[in-house]
């Protein structure tokens, strides 16, 4: 059975939102993706206090200049669509008053009917944190519990009650509710992050590093699943940032994903294989404009089904 495929939507700054976002939604719904996503990059800090991922020296790429916002975007996208899956990966949950966000998820799951899958993570962006206003940076962890607790209370019957550090709710009805319960997926990057995905998520949203780096990551998950004795299965979700160029690139040094849409599609070939349930690209970076990135996309799909995938 061939493995579901999905899109990134544009957000950066070479589209038009308004017009962009919806087009490229419908022409991948329509070339047979299954699932449209979106991630979070709040600011650009000029001069920047901290390197990409929090990494010294790294510079932040040009393109995170002005990404649209996520759930904004997705909006849009629903309204263009009738069967794609609407999934954030990720969101930068503790940049979000929790409350707010669970009734804004809760919100576009009910218009949506049912298509809303919320994929969360902690982020590393001291000065997103700054701005946000929400919490410190080291409280992320804590921040990011609490906003799934809200969810699930705010999500749930009514009447909502809540008691945390940052919510409370006493008892009030919250409406309206999704249209069915809605998948909570986590990036997990590290021990506690995997024990906070296998405690309490739906599922799990790693990003394509190579094929042997997931297997192990898949691996070292599932293990700690049975450890901590999960019996609900955790659904998987793998973001791909891919670089398309227009000629093949036959450099050493390539990176996976990175070359023409033949190499992509034989990347996309390897990682089929470990075992995942959805794989989606995120194809915008390096493009000019929605007609590439719809063009890209569909020549992506149509070969990728072609090769079995």
């Amino acid at each position: 059975m061939a493995i579901p495929l999905g899109l990134g939507l544009p957000q950066m700054r070479q589209y038009d939102i308004g017009k962009d976002v919806p087009e490229v939604a419908r022409a991948a719904e329509r070339t047979g993706y299954s699932s449209l996503w979106v991630f979070e990059r709040a600011l650009f800090p000029e001069p920047a206090t901290q390197g990409l991922y929090g990494v010294e020296g790294l510079p932040w790429p040009d393109s995170y200049r002005g990404v649209a916002e996520p759930l904004v975007t997705l909006t849009l996208a629903a309204a263009a669509t009738e069967r794609a899956t609407l999934g954030t990966s990720v969101l930068i949950a503790p940049l979000h008053v929790p409350f707010q966000l669970a009734k804004a998820l809760a919100t576009l799951d009910a218009a949506s009917g049912g298509r809303v899958v919320a994929g969360f993570g902690t982020g590393w962006s001291h000065d997103e944190y700054a701005a946000a206003s929400v919490a410190p940076f080291e409280e992320r962890g804590r921040v990011l519990d609490e906003l799934i607790e809200v969810c699930r209370a705010v999500w749930g019957p009514d009447p909502v009650t809540y008691d945390g550090r940052l919510t409370r709710i006493a008892s009030a009805v919250v409406g309206p509710k999704p249209a069915r319960p809605i998948p909570v997926l986590l990036a997990a990057g590290n021990a506690r992050a995997r024990r906070r995905l296998v405690d309490h998520a739906d599922g799990w949203l790693p990003v394509g590093t190579g094929v042997e780096a997931l297997t192990g990551q898949w691996r070292e998950l599932r293990e700690l699943a049975a450890e901590r004795r999960r019996t609900a299965p955790i659904a998987s979700s793998l973001r791909i940032n891919a670089r398309y160029a227009r000629t093949t690139d036959d450099s050493a040094a390539r990176r996976p994903f990175h070359g023409s849409v033949d190499q992509i599609v034989e990347d996309l070939a390897e990682h089929a294989e470990i075992g995942l349930d959805e794989i989606f690209l995120d194809l915008q970076t390096g493009l000019r404009d929605a007609e590439e990135l719809k063009d890209v996309a569909a020549e992506v799909y149509e070969k990728a089904r072609a090769a079995g995938i």
